[in-house]
């Protein structure tokens, strides 16, 4: 194919152009993409390579995206194991992420202050666990898929102080691991549990109060 003489001599003084301009930001010098990395760029690679490699398990994974997404704590007040509106607006926000993943379970931990004795506190943070679980389990979560059994009570504060303090009287909600014999995990399927999540969160809100209305 023949170019015109005067199509050569465009290219030419565009080519001139462009060697002469060093900004950075003329989107000629730039490498193709390179404005899409946010910072974030290599995660999913980098995610997929641990995963490989057994440096990490796939419901650390999951974990770690859980706890991205969603408020995993909520707080009580002092001597109590009652949810007040914030708890529960964590709870219901944990209960919908939680709903997504019917083939993952979950532990919930119990928190108390440095107020008290330590059994008392033990005792209180169970009580504070297992109304976390009854409220999940009150959304449609299988109580099968969800553990209270553990309560640290007092031994690992966020704010290390003997007086009473809010963020210290919590409970955590974590991923703990798959249902047994799930056949999702057991073919290898893990790629249609994160398919489907993305799926969801594309739902408009009005979308996501209809499908709860139906369940």
């Amino acid at each position: 194919m023949l170019i015109s003489s005067s199509r050569i001599a465009m290219i030419a003084v565009l080519s001139v152009g462009l060697s002469a301009c060093s900004a950075p930001s003329n989107v000629f010098e730039r490498e193709a993409g390179g404005d899409l990395d946010e910072g974030g760029f290599g995660n999913p690679t980098m995610t997929n390579t641990l995963l490989q490699n057994g440096s990490i398990t796939v419901a650390e994974s999951l974990g770690h995206r859980f706890n991205a997404d969603v408020n995993t704590e909520v707080n009580f007040e002092f001597n109590s194991s009652k949810l007040d509106a914030n708890a529960r607006a964590a709870l219901l926000q944990q209960a919908n992420w939680i709903s997504q993943f019917p083939e993952v379970t979950f532990r919930v931990y119990g928190h108390t202050d440095l107020v008290g004795s330590n059994a008392s506190n033990k005792a209180l943070g169970l009580r504070r666990a297992r109304a976390a679980v009854n409220f999940l389990v009150s959304q449609g979560i299988s109580r099968s898929r969800l553990e209270a059994v553990s309560s640290f009570g007092e031994t690992r504060p966020v704010i290390h102080t003997e007086n009473p303090e809010r963020r210290n009287r919590r409970t955590v909600t974590e991923v703990s691991g798959f249902v047994k014999g799930n056949p999702l995990v057991l073919d290898g399927k893990y790629g249609v549990i994160v398919q489907r999540e993305y799926v969801q969160t594309a739902k408009s809100d009005e979308t996501l109060a209809r499908e709860r209305i139906v369940q």
